[in-house]
């Protein structure tokens, strides 16, 4: 009845939030912005050995208006004095990204951008490395890391992270090989305990970890700035609902950035294929201890491992709390389901809630498909395998409009609703 959708998959930087505050630019405030990336790519083409600076979509989430420093096929955007504006057709889901539109590959950034110039170019750089990542031959890839969300998952990333803090604070290159060893010890062990956890790591690495640690490479601050961002990420990371995307925003660009000290051709030595954990191990003549529950816990306690285990055992308890009121109201219960066909979204990757095996809450989203447009401000559940979304029941619909606690459905074509014997509402397509 519904053909199986084929999705191209938005994720927004953790630097920017689905619900961006709108605000006023001036056409010479938005070409500075251009400017500074463009002359920061020029310094950095050695990079990738390829410019970074290409088309560029600015979108106030707002109101929809577009700046653009390059114009488009389709009469969308019009010319100014030194830019293109615009409005973004509705039809389009907002969000830091890359994506095909109107005849070109765009890189997509919300705006408000960064105060900070260095922030600033960081953010515009990792968005506009996905412009041209499959020109380098890194996959698009948002693999599974629901493991990142239980006690034990976390526990071990939060140690990674700390190790890694450690790493950057360090003077003297023995120091920071042995925090970097632990590290990556706490990496492995963590690995050990969850099915395909290491696979499932590396390809999200791959594809938000070499984008943020070009990011940081493009923004050239001095090293105790860069040590500072990457500290103060790690920090700001933690105030998050769930590590589960935004962790590779973390790990590899702290260590791709030691790395780069040493070797600032390190980067163009890998391919989508690399298992990261161990080029890092190779290139650092790094030697993991035994992946011991002994050693493990011998290491815990250098890294606030008591802190760490306390604040995780709470965080745990609560977190199977709301696990188990979205799967009955999701799952268990009566709802609305809706399946995909060619479906596109939107979201803020901080906020999102694996739910067991049922697939992943989203506390809001914006999804465009064949069907129409769903807008999702109290939460929904996308199935694992990316076939449909489960809201709560509609309380109210006619020809064109559905709505729901939280949730309004725009239709398109010809679709209607009905119900199963479970009392389960779903949208069907009339032949």
């Amino acid at each position: 009845m519904f053909k199986i959708f084929s999705a191209f998959l938005l994720l927004i930087s953790s630097a920017s939030s689905l619900r961006a505050q709108s605000k006023s630019y001036t056409e010479n405030q938005i070409n500075t912005f251009f400017t500074e990336l463009k002359h920061s790519s020029d310094r950095a083409i050695k990079l990738w050995n390829k410019n970074l600076y290409g088309p560029i979509l600015l979108v106030d989430p707002q109101t929809r208006k577009i700046y653009a420093n390059e114009d488009d096929i389709t009469g969308v955007l019009q010319h100014t004095n030194t830019i293109y504006t615009g409005i973004l057709p509705q039809d389009v889901n907002i969000s830091n990204t890359a994506l095909d539109w109107s005849g070109k590959r765009w890189a997509m950034i919300m705006l408000p951008l960064p105060i900070n110039a260095d922030d600033r170019i960081n953010l515009l750089a990792h968005e506009s490395f996905h412009r041209i990542q499959p020109e380098l031959g890194f996959e698009l890839n948002n693999a599974n890391n629901n493991h990142l969300d239980e006690k034990d998952g976390r526990i071990g990333l939060r140690l990674e992270f700390e190790a890694l803090k450690k790493a950057l604070t360090s003077s003297r290159s023995r120091e920071i090989k042995k925090h970097l060893g632990n590290a990556l010890f706490f990496r492995k062990y963590r690995q050990l305990q969850f099915e395909i956890a290491a696979e499932n790591e590396n390809l999200l690495e791959i594809n938000e970890g070499i984008a943020e640690f070009t990011g940081i490479i493009v923004s050239d601050r001095d090293d105790v700035s860069t040590k500072s961002y990457l500290i103060k990420n790690m920090d700001r990371s933690l105030r998050n609902r769930t590590l589960v995307r935004s962790f590779a925003y973390q790990t590899i660009p702290t260590y791709g950035y030691l790395l780069f000290k040493k070797d600032k051709n390190w980067n163009k030595k890998i391919d989508a294929s690399t298992d990261l954990t161990n080029y890092f191990i190779q290139k650092f003549a790094i030697s993991i201890p035994s992946l011991t529950e002994q050693n493990f816990k011998d290491l815990v306690t250098e890294y606030k491992g008591d802190i760490i285990l306390e604040e995780e055992n709470k965080r745990d308890r609560e977190s199977k709390r709301i696990v188990r009121e979205y799967k009955n109201k999701f799952v268990e219960s009566p709802h609305f389901e809706i399946m995909f066909e060619k479906m596109n979204y939107s979201f803020d990757p901080r906020t999102i809630i694996p739910i067991e095996n049922f697939g992943t809450y989203y506390p809001t989203t914006r999804i465009t498909d064949l069907w129409g447009i769903l807008t999702v401000e109290k939460g929904a559940l996308i199935a694992p395998d990316w076939k449909k979304i489960s809201l709560s029941l509609p309380t109210f619909s006619n020809k064109n409009l559905v709505k729901g606690d939280g949730w309004i459905l725009e239709l398109h074509g010809n679709y209607t609703i009905e119900v199963d014997q479970q009392k389960n509402s779903y949208l069907k397509k009339l032949e």
